[in-house]
């Protein structure tokens, strides 16, 4: 017998989320997202990273609402977003879904934000022509295989879903004890309040919002796209936390080299979701690259 996970509802698990009231649903490419946009101004992309969702944004958003239009979806298969069908889970096709919801939203970014995976993405949109941007930053960017603590809980976990249906559904209930969520982002190097963690439960208690980061990564292919980030004419970013266990910032620090137009900057006492554990430095940098290139 096959088991299909149960979506998260809005009614109910949305009933209290950050920013509920500028939530929309936007039927793209046969996935319907789940998205915010609000404020005024230049529209502004931010993409989260796999297993969170929007909400990992929800401490910049006050302070970066008053300058721009903030469009902060979900990832297919995160959250309140749907899966998307079959050979479509893969970073050119995510890429490729995010493009069309910017279409159907007729949101044209001039500067893309992205978390963990949710940077390659971005870069991903660039590159293939699905948007362009006049800048792209990227905090903690999934431009490598996951390493540490996250990595040897979820590459396992990710190969078994390719042919156990119940993965998902075990990684939920694993996720109902507080402190096995507390332990995860504690191993990425990253520490967040009570509340913080209380919305990572909330996802990761769901068995949809499993499966869908665990085919994400089940399927996360970064061949050749170091060559392709070098080769990217947009001005980049590179943000990293000096303690953060997750990714690797090698790749990061190896393009910043080889491309004039980017930047490297390495942020001390954070860990990989370091947006979260120090927001107002991560609105000074998105601010500040804006002065730099509008």
């Amino acid at each position: 017998m096959i088991f299909e996970p149960t979506p998260l509802n809005w009614e109910e698990d949305g009933k209290d989320w950050p920013n509920r009231e500028a939530s929309q649903f936007v039927l793209a490419d046969k996935v319907r997202f789940h998205v915010q946009v609000l404020g005024s101004g230049p529209a502004l992309l931010l993409l989260h990273g796999t297993g969170a969702s929007g909400h990992s944004w929800r401490d910049l958003v006050p302070e970066l609402s008053e300058q721009f239009t903030l469009v902060i979806p979900d990832l297919p298969g995160h959250s309140f977003s749907s899966m998307p069908g079959p050979g479509k889970v893969s970073l050119s096709s995510y890429a490729a879904l995010l493009g069309c919801l910017m279409r159907e939203l007729g949101v044209a970014p001039v500067l893309a934000v992205g978390h963990s995976a949710g940077a390659a993405i971005a870069a991903r949109m660039a590159i293939d022509d699905h948007m362009h941007p006049k800048s792209l930053i990227s905090f903690n960017g999934a431009f490598a295989p996951m390493g540490g603590v996250a990595g040897q809980l979820f590459s396992p976990l990710a190969k078994l879903l390719t042919w156990n249906p119940l993965a998902p559904r075990i990684f939920a209930w694993r996720a109902r004890d507080m402190d096995v969520v507390r332990n995860l982002i504690v191993g990425t190097g990253s520490h967040l309040s009570d509340e913080g963690i209380a919305y990572y439960q909330r996802l990761m208690c769901s068995a949809a919002h499993a499966s869908g980061a665990l085919s994400m990564m089940a399927n996360w292919d970064l061949t050749g796209f170091q060559n392709d980030l070098t080769s990217l004419e947009t001005r980049m970013v590179f943000i990293v936390g000096e303690n953060d266990r997750a990714v690797p910032s090698t790749v990061a620090q190896e393009v910043a080299d080889e491309n004039a137009l980017a930047e490297f900057i390495r942020l001390q006492r954070v860990g990989h979701l370091a947006h979260e554990e120090d927001p107002l430095r991560a609105v000074e940098i998105i601010k500040s690259e804006w002065c730099s290139v509008a």
